[in-house]
């Protein structure tokens, strides 16, 4: 099954759930799980809907003006010590990833990190831009190796000038296949080199409708000196994103695996003396699917606490989940439920300094997609939700965005004004409620 023909499976279900509600079949044909909820999981369930007992968390939502041309897409964002991120493409005669930096009084003038007239363009996997602590700039994006295969190979560059000039690009990978090689997630090594774990598909050259696709890391020191390119698990979900934070203890990784019997559940993977060990479900959600969601997990760090946000469905209803560790990443609590009542998922999460945690997620309600955020605590407590973008006006599409510098939260989505036309990259603020 190739990758767009996924997609358009995944647009079906939305399309779907958009129309029925909680009636609506499973998304891509999912079987529902069988599993009961947990006593956690139940009373988190219970507490969505607001009530006397839920904390005034109620962050104030704030447009940000950002240069990103009409038709613009596949926005990210990053956090390093000195400020956000927010890149993003845009597609004239030639593919152009661009970034701004978060200033005192709104964004930097956009530059651009990487151009090309090869490269692979999807709304799930997206290109980035990193700040390193050292003032370094670290940007990841797709190139096109073979269409009709919806091949790619993924390229990185560096620039040790504040962005006025890049490094020749280089890829973290060298089996030479004509396969995927995406879904990355950059992030910074504590000897302030640079770890990237990606999605690759080179197990899949003999077998490209059934074959394995591998999750892979690659690290660099600070010179650029490639130093590890290993394998972390031999089978996991063709095309769900990844997401990896760094605890105390050392880096931790997220991502959709997949069993023989096409269970594709979230797992979790921690670097520990020198290698990474092998990934455990964040939960048994026990979700039977045979085809991949695009729809990939989040992880935020502070010390030794970790969050993991994710979507599956249950009673054929799409829902989002969030699960706290305090072990960084050994051991996770009970899932607690995020969404109110139905959701295309697109889950990010923030570990907040207190052991709370910030999470956003796509509602629906009254027959729209709602980019929404909300506070969740260890014990199931959470806030009423607070809709970003999408209950009027445009529509939300693609992954929208979530990150956290201090008390600033950032948010960033693609919008297809209401009556028509081509998206724009979107970008609003808010400060962290005490």
């Amino acid at each position: 099954m190739t990758f767009r023909t996924i997609e358009l499976l995944t647009i079906v279900a939305a399309l779907a759930l958009l129309g029925c509600n909680r009636e609506a079949a499973a998304p891509n044909g999912a079987t529902p799980s069988t599993t009961p909820a947990t006593p956690a999981t139940a009373t988190a369930s219970a507490s969505s809907a607001p009530s006397s007992a839920s904390a005034p968390w109620t962050p104030k939502i704030q447009p940000l003006m950002l240069a990103a041309a009409s038709g613009s897409s596949e926005p990210e964002l990053t956090v390093s010590d000195k400020s956000v991120l927010v890149s993003w493409v845009e597609n004239e005669d030639k593919s152009s990833l661009k970034y701004a930096e978060r200033t005192a009084t709104g964004w930097a003038d956009p530059k651009i990190a990487a151009s090309g007239t090869d490269w692979f363009i999807n709304d799930s996997d997206v290109p980035s831009v990193l700040r390193l602590s050292n003032g370094t700039l670290a940007a990841s994006w797709l190139q096109t190796t073979n269409d009709e295969l919806e091949a790619y190979n993924l390229r990185l560059a560096y620039s040790k000038d504040d962005g006025k000039t890049w490094s020749k690009s280089f890829m973290p990978h060298h089996d030479g296949t004509v396969t995927e090689h995406g879904f990355a997630s950059l992030f910074e090594l504590s000897d302030h080199g640079l770890g990237v774990i990606w999605l690759d598909g080179r197990q899949m050259v003999k077998d490209r409708d059934h074959g394995p696709m591998s999750i892979r890391y690659a690290s660099y020191d600070p010179q650029w000196k490639q130093t590890t390119d290993a394998a972390i698990d031999a089978k996991v979900c063709e095309c769900c994103s990844t997401s990896a934070a760094m605890t105390t203890d050392g880096p931790i990784a997220v991502y959709r695996d997949r069993t023989d019997a096409e269970i594709r559940d979230i797992y979790a993977t921690r670097f520990e003396n020198g290698k990474w060990t092998d990934g455990k479900p964040v939960h048994n959600d026990n979700w039977h699917i045979d085809a991949c969601p695009v729809n990939g997990p989040s992880v935020s760090a502070n010390g030794r606490d970790v969050v993991v946000g994710w979507f599956t469905t249950k009673d054929n209803v799409g829902q989002a989940y969030v699960a706290f560790s305090q072990d960084g990443g050994r051991t996770f609590g009970d899932p607690i439920r995020l969404d109110d009542a139905s959701t295309l998922g697109r889950v990010s999460v923030s570990m907040l300094e207190d052991g709370s945690a910030a999470a956003t997620w796509v509602e629906f309600a009254d027959k729209r997609g709602q980019f929404s955020i909300r506070h969740i605590e260890r014990s199931g407590k959470k806030s009423p939700a607070v809709v970003i973008a999408g209950a009027s006006g445009g529509r939300v599409s693609g992954v929208p965005r979530f990150a956290r510098l201090g008390n600033q939260l950032v948010f960033a989505w693609s919008e297809t004004p209401a009556n028509g036309g081509p998206p724009s990259v979107r970008t609003a603020t808010a400060q962290l409620p005490h």
